[in-house]
């Protein structure tokens, strides 16, 4: 298959997905429990019938259900997401200015588990029946069930005051005056407790996958032929095993974005980071809905994009799979 004809494949297939999430997310929003319009009158110091009944008209609570949807779609295509009533700012412009430390903090979680997790694996795999082996097994099974507010107040508490070498809250040090690399420093500086607390699960993951697939490699026929032919063991294990090996990892990292995500939400909440999840959390305080489909959206995106983006480096790392069709 081209590879044009793939991207827009892809691009049909996403256009479609975000179209449901963005009428399934407003029909649940809508059908459930609470009125809107009692929320924001309730946020502007009284509530009387006249109040309830201008909201409603002003934000078209009035119509039915089939009609706001109607005009919700149709404001969407031209990007117009609402009006948030609780931040008295357009939701897109909110959602866009909390992205990139949501983004921030994603990516660097998942360089982490990344490097970390796989590389662990990798080495308990060359033994595995050793001490480092098992304690990995173990370590992995800790970390996995460790829930991630626990483990971030772990972290807190050891490396704030026990001790005290990172802080524990917001993206940077607003009382600092530094140029642009002094600022940079000093978000890597607040980064790391909130990207290890998140990263932890999934180091626990891809260290345990990492391993099962290298033995899997490990004892695969051509491994067993190159050996035979006398390759070097260093050969071996790095050209031939692992580049086969990482490739399960390739899958499961673009899977679990969305879990990467929604675990964002409560990382953020823990350490102030203020993302996505930190708004997320206050929207569904105030019931701020407009401001919560938005999200739904936007988090329904950026896995779609994500998971495209798997797609094309599972291709690029396995040439067997190039222009074929998935």
């Amino acid at each position: 298959m081209p590879i044009l004809r793939l991207v827009l494949e892809r691009i049909a297939y996403a256009f479609i997905v975000v179209t449901a999430v963005l009428v399934l997310n407003f029909i649940l929003v809508r059908l459930a429990p609470g009125d809107p319009a009692e929320v924001i009158a309730g946020e502007s110091g009284g509530i009387t019938e006249e109040i309830l009944a201008a909201i409603r008209r002003d934000y078209g609570l009035d119509l039915p259900i089939h009609e706001q949807l109607w005009i919700y779609l149709g404001n969407a295509i031209q990007g117009d997401l609402g009006y948030s009533f609780y931040f008295n700012s357009p939701v897109v412009e909110l959602v866009v200015s909390r992205m990139g430390p949501t983004i921030l903090l994603i990516l660097a979680a998942t360089v982490i588990a990344l490097f970390i997790g796989t590389t662990l694996g990798v080495l308990a795999s060359r033994n595995p029946e050793g001490l480092f082996s098992n304690f990995l097994t173990v370590a992995s099974l800790i970390g996995y069930s460790a829930p991630a507010f626990w483990t971030g107040l772990m972290l807190i508490i050891l490396f704030a005051f026990v001790v005290p070498i990172f802080p524990i809250a917001g993206l940077y040090d607003v009382t600092l005056s530094v140029g642009f690399f002094g600022r940079a420093l000093d978000i890597a500086h607040h980064l790391v407790l909130p990207a290890f607390t998140l990263a932890i699960i999934y180091i626990a993951q891809y260290s345990r996958l990492a391993r099962a697939s290298m033995l899997e490699v490990l004892g695969s026929d051509y491994i067993r032929t190159a050996r035979a032919k006398g390759v070097a063991e260093r050969v071996v294990f790095f050209k031939h095993a692992l580049r086969n090996a990482v490739l399960p990892i390739i899958t499961i990292t673009g899977l679990h974005f969305g879990n990467l995500l929604s675990g964002a939400v409560l990382v953020e909440a823990v350490f102030n980071w203020p993302g996505l999840g930190t708004l997320a959390f206050d929207s569904l305080l105030r019931r701020d809905y407009t401001t919560i489909l938005a999200l739904l959206f936007f988090s329904a995106l950026m896995v779609i994009v994500a998971n495209l983006a798997t797609d094309f480096c599972y291709r690029l790392a396995d040439p067997r799979i190039k222009g074929k069709r998935s």
